[in-house]
């Protein structure tokens, strides 16, 4: 026996060692995939357990989905110091182990996909995932699909460095293990999929799709067996009533998208005003979260529906059992308390509250539609369906994946016209008044600037001094030329990238700058070579092509 099992590790170990030397084969990675789906969805499972375990410890709940209902029989200083102390402990948590106290999310994986090829922060990464973890479990008012997704990261990155992994393998193991962290989360493996391939990869490679779905029906398994096949929300029964309502759902996608503008817009303001207080105030990183917990519990206290990922009150707008005042205000509250969470960078993610606030302008439009045209309008819950659609396509930027994620978490195939109308004008109205997408205006914000596409980004994946022609160069610069642009001014230091190195190439007409390093203790710049203008664009160039190839494999 002892002999079997040894054996079983040898052949294991040389497996391993031939995927690490050659990548694996397209059959050995569909055995991948699968693998990272299953733990992915494990992951997403164990978290959406986890928030419903702390939930209903600190508030006493035996049943998280009713958590504001039953928020509304507790005593206030109750409701106002759970979210508190959850902020003191995510303060702790990301002021000891991250750098910059910030919570990684779906943002960070699009960049790690993009520039790191298909890598992630492990330590800030599991840091961020806890605090996300409390902040639900506490009261915060996000949703949990951000710390899902960055979870997901995580383990594809472990399974990258064990094998190598090269920057198209790396990106389609994170798509699988995204997907699959989706799908488990939501019960939504088209969507999954799609998902990971519409905004994680932002491309439809055919070479990626397989493996991804794969992994998205593995993660959807772990997901129906222990919740069974059950959809998140039960609708009333929707219909169009003639086809001439179509123009109210144009209208709504208008809505709807600057609605989402407008979400979007009070969390990116709201995150302003959080950094210039603490620097003016000069306060400690780990008080903001607890700040901003003090404020959501203050809120709480007479709007528990923002408690949590609002899954309560978004059921209630789509069986239409809120009226026209309720929705409005609800809509404006959680705006506002998402806004406050996300500033006090306590964890979580946007789409949850994006799918309530959708719900409720929906609602509030259908609301007041109806009535006025009675005879040719459907069912108010029809319009919140639609509505909860449109501001989460138009948040998350990915008008596919939400529009089949809404199907998926709903149940209702008979609305998709209406739901699909909504959905293009609310993206098209809000990507042309943010960069596409609220994941990649947080990116624009910190410099990355990957809503452009490939032709923007890739130049800050080059060093300079990669690059470079070195002194020893048989076609290098001649020292003295450099010597004299030096004095003039005109060089690079060797750690800045072609996206700084083109604009310089661009406006003053030269064929190569000098590169040097930069001495910190005032001494002069110390030549290491020079950066040739065609040499730039010969790299710049390859990564496109590279680029294109891989997406259209």
């Amino acid at each position: 026996m002892a002999g079997h099992a040894r054996a079983a590790r040898e052949t294991w170990r040389e497996a391993l060692q031939i995927v690490r030397r050659r990548g694996p084969s397209q059959v050995q990675f569909w055995f991948i995939a699968l693998a990272i789906g299953i733990a992915a969805g494990f992951a997403a499972l164990f978290f959406r357990k986890g928030i419903e375990t702390l939930q209903s410890a600190l508030y006493g709940t035996d049943d998280p989905a009713t958590l504001h209902s039953f928020a509304e029989t507790l005593p206030w200083y109750w409701i106002l110091c759970i979210p508190i102390g959850g902020g003191l402990a995510v303060g702790f948590i990301l002021s000891r182990f991250t750098p910059d106290a910030r919570v990684r999310t779906v943002a960070d994986v699009i960049e790690g996909a993009a520039l790191r090829d298909g890598r992630v922060e492990r330590r800030a990464g599991l840091a961020s995932i806890a605090a996300s973890l409390i902040t639900l479990g506490s009261g915060g008012s996000t949703g949990r699909e951000g710390p899902v997704v960055h979870m997901a990261g995580l383990i594809s990155t472990w399974v990258c460095r064990r094998i190598h992994a090269d920057g198209i393998t790396g990106r389609d193991l994170l798509g699988c293990a995204v997907a699959a962290a989706v799908s488990a989360s939501f019960n939504a493996p088209i969507a999954g999929a799609l998902f990971a391939l519409e905004v994680v990869l932002r491309h439809f490679a055919v070479h990626a799709f397989a493996p991804i779905v794969i992994a998205s029906a593995a993660g959807t398994v772990i997901n129906r067996i222990e919740y069974g096949g059950v959809t998140e929300f039960t609708l009333l029964q929707n219909t169009l009533s003639f086809y001439v309502e179509l123009p109210a759902f144009l209208l709504l996608g208008l809505v709807s998208g600057l609605v989402a503008v407008a979400l979007m817009r009070a969390i990116f303001w709201a995150e302003d005003v959080g950094n210039a207080m603490q620097r003016r105030l000069s306060l400690p990183r780990m008080i903001r979260p607890a700040i901003s917990g003090a404020l959501l519990g203050a809120i709480a206290i007479l709007y528990p529906h923002i408690i949590g990922v609002g899954y309560e009150t978004t059921s209630k707008a789509l069986t239409g059992q809120l009226i026209l005042t309720q929705a409005v205000v609800f809509a404006a509250v959680k705006a506002v308390a998402v806004a406050i969470t996300m500033a006090g960078r306590m964890g979580g993610g946007v789409f949850s509250p994006s799918l309530m606030m959708g719900a409720l302008t929906g609602l509030a439009f259908g609301l007041v539609a109806t009535p006025l045209f009675p005879e040719v309008s459907g069912s108010e819950t029809l319009y919140a369906l639609a509505g909860m659609g449109a501001v989460a396509a138009a948040v998350l930027g990915a008008p596919i994946s939400t529009t089949l994620i809404v199907f998926e978490l709903t149940g209702d195939w008979q609305t998709g016209l209406a739901v699909m109308v909504s959905v293009s004008i609310s993206t098209a109205v809000a990507s042309r008044l943010v960069h596409r997408s609220f994941f990649l205006t947080q990116l624009e914000r910190r410099g990355v600037h990957l809503a452009a596409g490939p032709q923007a980004y890739l130049l800050a994946m080059f060093r300079v001094a990669q690059v470079m022609r070195r002194p020893d160069d048989p076609h290098a610069a001649a020292p003295e030329d450099c010597w004299k642009m030096i004095e003039e001014g005109v060089y690079l230091d060797g750690n800045a990238t072609l996206e700084a190195a083109m604009p310089i190439f661009e406006r003053a007409n030269l064929s190569f700058i000098p590169v040097v390093t930069l001495a910190r203790d005032g001494r002069p710049p110390e030549l290491i070579g020079a950066l040739f203008q065609v040499d730039a664009l010969r790299a710049y160039n390859r990564a496109l092509a590279a680029t294109a190839a891989e997406e259209h494999s």
